[in-house]
Formats: structure tokens, sequence, C-alpha cells
């Protein structure tokens, strides 16, 4: 089995995010979260705080 590189396991801090998405020349692009590197994606439905975490949620599948 191949270990994983540190930047795919360790996440990524607000102020990192922040940076990454601020070098988009288009910044009213829609922002979508994918589990299988890109193959299928979810758009971001709320941005929560959750046991310390910032937490991007898609709530498709909740119940109201």
């Amino acid at each position: 089995m191949t270990k994983q590189p540190k930047w795919i396991i360790q996440g990524k801090s607000i102020k990192q995010l922040i940076k990454e998405l601020e070098s988009f020349e288009d910044q009213n692009l829609l922002v979508e979260l994918s589990f299988d590197d890109g193959e299928t994606s979810k758009p971001i439905s709320l941005v929560s705080k959750i046991d310390g975490k910032c937490m991007l949620l898609n709530c498709e599948n909740s119940t109201e």
C-alpha cells in the first residue's frame, strides 16, 4: 500500500483555503465538494463551526 503524501491528509486552514480561492480570476465560480477526485461533486449548502472545526456542508439529504 502506497503512503499518501502529507498534503493529501493534513487538510487546510481557513486562511490557506481563502488564499487559494483568492487566486481564481473568476470569483463568481460555484464552489462544490468532491470525494472521488472530481468524478462527482455536490454544492456546498452551509458553512458552519462544529466541534471547533469549519465544516462545509451539503444538505441535499437533510430532512426539514
